[in-house]
């Protein structure tokens, strides 16, 4: 890695808010000056009267390696001489008031495993990557026609050793890479591994940004996982969380004795999750959270990042009641800082990696969160459509002798499936808190559970829109997740666990083979409604086609009563197959199948054919017709 200078350019940048590689100028860099080889350190902290780096070099004494100002700029830095990587550090800044704190590095590349504190002077550079071809690959083809399929993991749960010791992460690349792959998911999304203090945070109250988590390893480590993933054709999503920090003493909290990365006195403090807020208008903060972005794809080559609590970096009052916010210059509530870092951190990803994923967890109907900032929208190329996610789990946890009263859930969800470039997500935040894991949500007897979780499987894979699953999902796990302990993977000794595994890897696979399910998701012209309209019989006949217009129907029964000559319309003649069947008996269904269907020259739900099925119980088919 290039070590930039601390010149007056440099530190322009950084100041202005513009500068895209930060972390190879701040923190601790391997450098040599005076023909020493040393570390620099470099720390921003413009209200501080002195500041020192102390460590296992110079036994913690904070008077033996002061650190200067560089002219105005607010960065004060310093050589150390004949040290290297391994060594532990801090900055001890002697506050307005005359205090003294201890910070870890705010831009140190590696970080002392909880409980302790310290930051580690690193060196990132001698990892040979191997993923060439598979960065190639993805220039081939845009994302947006392609299928993407997300299997979503906290490292520190999904599967763990004996004694409940962490698999670190070189054992997770060959164990959590080999198995996503084999089971047919595109790509990994994981938990935030930006270090954190408390395992229960789920790594989303960080403390050091640009340090990859210790509990799983080194930097290096790291690469070699992503690298891994890549070789087995499996892309790495990157929870990150701009939006707030966690308060501890070590971290970015009042960093030089005032509020220094924290935005205003009432914005400052974020309720609900215990945390601090970031000043999304001071250009230094900017400088240091988008360059962090970058540093994930530019240094560890992920392929995208999932951005958390967008809507916290939208709206002023977000999270906050009446008196307790105050309006922006015009007199509303849009938090017009954040808009603009949003709109320029994803126009910087873009700019330096264009085929990169960023994607937005954005909890409103705020407009065009998914389309390009010259045409007024905030630059993310995805969006996890959380209304479809909250509408379908109200549906299907109804007893289904109710679901016909509540047919628009399913439905209304195609009003808007086109507005933004969605995923469907079915995460962590429902398998927790009571929600009840995706299994154990599903009503009837332990029959009807499976079913309905097959035929909710079926339809989210065939509803336009991209996928994302929660680790542990594809088997039933009964129990809600538990980060401080491994996945239930003994359920796949148990007959229905072991089938619901398999169905899920069929129909993973299936997707992936069918370009209608997937081709066309963002355009209207990917679907069309045979029938929407028998709610009262709970059914839905819908059709996916691809660019060349090959189709498929899907017909949905969410009821638990088998449907025999069920007329449903076809646009066109011929014979049909029926390709997958949620209720087949090899994934613990009923057996209730089609043989191959002849279209009838009968005009049905406005089409100028029909057929006749028959409609498994709680379950979906898919039916494409045969070529001449």
């Amino acid at each position: 890695m290039q070590v930039l200078p601390l010149d007056d350019n440099n530190l322009y940048l950084f100041n202005e808010g513009t500068h895209h590689f930060a972390y190879r100028l701040l923190g601790a860099h391997l450098v040599e000056q005076d023909g020493q080889h040393g570390v620099r350190f470099a720390v921003w902290a413009p209200a501080a009267r002195a500041v020192s780096v102390i460590g296992s070099f110079n036994s913690w004494n904070g008077d033996k390696n002061p650190l200067t100002p560089v002219g105005n700029s607010g960065v004060w830095a310093g050589f150390v001489p004949a040290i290297g990587p391994g060594e532990l550090y801090k900055y001890r800044i002697v506050t307005p008031s005359g205090a003294a704190v201890l910070k870890a590095d705010p831009y140190a590349f590696q970080a002392e495993l909880r409980p302790n504190t310290a930051s580690i002077v690193c060196d990132l550079s001698g990892y040979h990557w191997q993923d060439s071809d598979w960065r190639a690959q993805q220039v081939a083809r845009p994302l947006y026609d392609r299928p993407l399929l997300i299997y979503e993991v906290h490292l520190g749960s999904w599967r763990r050793k004996a004694g409940g010791k962490w698999l670190n992460y070189r054992e997770l690349a060959h164990e959590l890479a080999d198995y996503a792959a084999g089971m047919g998911y595109t790509h990994i999304e994981l938990l935030p591994l930006a270090e954190h203090p408390f395992d229960g945070s789920w790594g989303y109250q960080a403390t050091g940004y640009y340090a990859v988590t210790s509990r799983y390893g080194t930097p290096h480590d790291f690469m070699y996982f992503v690298d891994y993933c890549h070789q087995k054709g499996l892309g790495v999503i990157i929870d990150w969380a701009p939006s707030h920090f966690c308060m501890d003493e070590h971290g970015l909290a009042a960093f030089d004795g005032t509020r220094l990365y924290e935005g205003d006195w009432w914005r400052r403090e974020n309720r609900q999750w215990g945390t601090a807020n970031f000043d999304l208008g001071r250009p230094q903060v900017v400088s240091y959270l988008i360059a962090n972005a970058v540093f994930w794809f530019d240094v560890y080559h992920v392929d995208g990042l999932r951005v958390d609590a967008v809507a916290n970096m939208l709206y002023l009052d977000y999270g906050r009641g009446h008196g307790e916010w105050q309006p922006n210059r015009y007199g509303d509530n849009c938090y017009l800082e954040g808009v603009a870092f949003l709109k320029k951190l994803n126009e910087t990803i873009f700019h330096y990696f264009p085929y990169g994923l960023m994607i937005a967890e954005e909890s409103t109907a705020w407009p065009l969160v998914s389309r390009p900032t010259y045409l007024g929208g905030l630059g993310f190329n995805f969006k996890w459509n959380m209304g479809w996610m909250n509408d379908v789990l109200k549906y299907m946890q109804l007893d289904p002798i109710f679901r016909k009263y509540h047919h628009y859930l399913l439905t209304f969800s195609l009003m808007y499936a086109f507005a933004e470039n969605f995923i469907l997500p079915f995460s962590h935040d429902e398998a927790v808190h009571g929600k009840k894991s995706l299994l154990d949500k599903m009503p009837g007897d332990y029959w009807q559970k499976f079913a309905n979780l097959r035929l909710l499987y079926a339809y989210w894979l065939a509803h336009p829109g991209k996928k994302l699953l929660f680790m542990g999902s594809e088997f039933g796990q009964f129990s809600e997740w538990k980060y401080n302990d491994s996945l239930d993977w003994h359920l796949l000794g148990y007959d229905m666990h072991r089938k619901l595994h398999a169905f899920v890897s069929r129909l993973n696979w299936f997707y992936r083979q069918h370009r209608a399910l997937w081709e066309c998701d963002h355009v209207m012209q990917g679907f069309k409604w045979i029938d929407c309209c028998d709610s009262e019989q709970s059914v839905l006949v819908f059709l996916r086609q691809d660019q060349h217009g090959d189709f498929i129907i899907i017909a949905c029964n969410f009821t638990p009563v088998v449907r025999c000559n069920y007329r449903i319309g076809a646009p066109a003649p011929g014979i049909y197959q029926e390709i997958f069947n949620s209720d087949e008996e090899v994934f613990g269904g009923s057996g209730q199948t089609n043989p191959p269907l002849t279209a009838e020259a009968l005009p049905w739900h406005g089409e100028p054919y029909s057929l006749t099925v028959t409609l498994p119980p709680l379950a979906a088919i898919f039916l494409k017709p045969v070529p001449a």
